[in-house]
């Protein structure tokens, strides 16, 4: 299987992590890569340079004044002179008959959904080059590859139209999936983050052409707390795309499995001509923000259950921090993908 991957990412180095009150190191690290990396090499994977393509993926699923924000506010935050080495909000305004800030103060708090998206000097470069990754590796699976695998740091399944949330940006799988649909009628993206893939949710929620599946913890007790629930099914022509399966706190491997034969079925009766799989390792037993209980074992029978749906892939790197078997964790899922194929 190829992989892309660009060593651009690293521009983007968050350092600040809210967590109950306490202000600690961000989990989303430059090192993921790194640890990814050695799990793409033990599974013999091609490396594969990103094409540079533009704005125009970007815009198909986030707003003009979105992207603008992201591409020149550090610029503005720099300029009051008296800011921090970050951007992170201090207002999150709920939008009820509000007004669009001409403030960078308060920009920043229109288009940021929590305080887990911190914005440096490098944010913007490393999301673009995520973008980049992301549409590289489905243009491969256009091109006649079986599946692909992109190598995407900041992860984007927790970015809407318009707002940054959970260290994404701009939603990489999101605009995957607006990318293959240049070529096929209908898309699905199932998300197997241990997080709701809410942003990709609230993205394509009233589209009737894009499927969102996302198997997640339960978001009663995990981030992201208000979405994620079984009741949400989409709405207006979209009503019946979207799928939510949270499971208990701590499910293991056989849990998970269930949820994703589950997920298969009503992948198979939407129909679609391609499968964009927003990889989230963070499911991990071992993941330091602990939400299921998946072995590594697991993630070999969680990608033998996915090649079995018999589509296109592409696999796009969300979750999945520090651990000693995230790179393990890599290799099995895609060695099960392609043991199954």
């Amino acid at each position: 299987m190829k992989a892309v991957y660009t060593e651009r990412h690293r521009s983007h180095d968050p350092q600040f992590f809210l967590v109950r009150g306490v202000v600690r190191r961000t989990t989303e690290q430059p090192e993921r890569a790194d640890r990814l990396l050695k799990g793409l090499a033990a599974g013999s994977h091609d490396l594969v340079e990103p094409t540079v393509f533009g704005q125009g993926p970007r815009a198909r699923i986030h707003s003009p004044e979105y992207l603008r924000f992201l591409a020149e506010g550090w610029e503005e935050w720099s300029a009051l002179g008296d800011a921090g080495p970050e951007m992170i909000a201090n207002i999150h305004p709920v939008r009820q008959a509000a007004t669009y800030p001409t403030s960078i103060v308060g920009k920043l708090g229109w288009h940021t959904a929590d305080t887990g998206c911190p914005i440096g000097p490098g944010t913007w470069a490393g999301a673009c080059a995520a973008t980049d990754v992301a549409v590289t590796a489905a243009q491969l699976v256009m091109d006649g590859e079986d599946a692909s695998y992109a190598l995407c740091r900041p992860p984007g399944h927790h970015a809407y139209h318009d707002m940054a949330g959970g260290f994404c940006f701009l939603n990489n799988s999101a605009i995957a999936a607006a990318h293959l649909r240049l070529r096929h009628e209908r898309v699905a993206i199932l998300d197997v983050d241990v997080h709701h893939g809410n942003g990709t949710q609230g993205i394509f929620y009233s589209r009737a052409d894009v499927l969102t599946v996302s198997i997640h913890a339960d978001p009663k007790n995990y981030y992201p707390f208000v979405w994620g629930y079984t009741h949400e099914r989409g709405e207006g022509a979209g009503l019946g795309a979207n799928l939510n399966i949270p499971l208990p706190i701590g499910a293991g491997d056989d849990a998970y499995l269930l949820a994703l034969d589950s997920a298969r079925k009503t992948i198979a009766a939407f129909a679609p001509g391609a499968l964009v799989v927003a990889l989230g390792l963070d499911a991990s037993e071992h993941d330091p923000l602990k939400g299921l209980s998946i072995t590594t074992d697991g993630f070999s029978r969680i990608g033998a259950a996915i090649a079995r749906m018999g589509l296109p892939t592409v696999f796009v790197q969300e979750g999945g921090y520090l651990s000693d078997v995230l790179g393990d964790n890599l290799t099995a899922v895609l060695g099960g993908f392609q043991g199954a194929r």
